[in-house]
């Protein structure tokens, strides 16, 4: 198995980017991992926030394979604690789900044909946090995930 995670846009704040970096490394030690940041697409003037969410969202699918199994992290999503969490992933893992990829949306989430494509909706928290910062939230749970599955230190019940 391998662990997608897509996202649009960079991470420019630079404490952000390297707390991705960080724990990037420490997931690559568990399974193969790779980040993948979309380009932002042009809002143009007049714009809505929904042509933007379906302009996203077309980006996303097209890195999307059609035999894929899709994780939106959305606000709105099915609460997902860690050890949830590191439950499910070790289920995939044992059960042969091929490459799941999370995605994280813009601002304001997602359009509804990457909604369709999804096979689940999670949610990281009920608090509402900005889309980068949901970057590292969700790599360090996923690491965290690795660690609770290993039975490691990392941790704490």
């Amino acid at each position: 198995m391998k662990i997608r995670l897509l996202v649009i846009g960079k991470t420019t704040p630079e404490y952000l980017f390297k707390g991705v970096e960080d724990y990037v490394a420490r997931i690559k030690h568990y399974i193969g991992f790779d980040l993948e940041t979309l380009p932002d697409v042009k809002r143009s003037q007049g714009m809505s926030p929904e042509r933007l969410c379906e302009l996203e969202a077309d980006s996303f699918l097209k890195r999307i394979k059609s035999n894929e199994f899709v994780v939106l992290l959305d606000e709105r999503g099915s609460a997902c604690d860690s050890i949830k969490m590191a439950q499910t992933v070790e289920k995939w893992m044992n059960t042969g789900v091929v490459n799941p990829v999370f995605v994280i949306g813009g601002a304001y989430g997602f359009g509804s044909e990457l909604r369709k494509r999804s096979n689940a909706v999670w949610s990281l928290s009920a608090l509402t946090f900005s889309h980068q910062m949901v970057r590292l939230i969700f790599i360090e749970q996923l690491y965290r995930s690795f660690t609770i599955i290993k039975g490691e230190p990392y941790h704490h019940k």
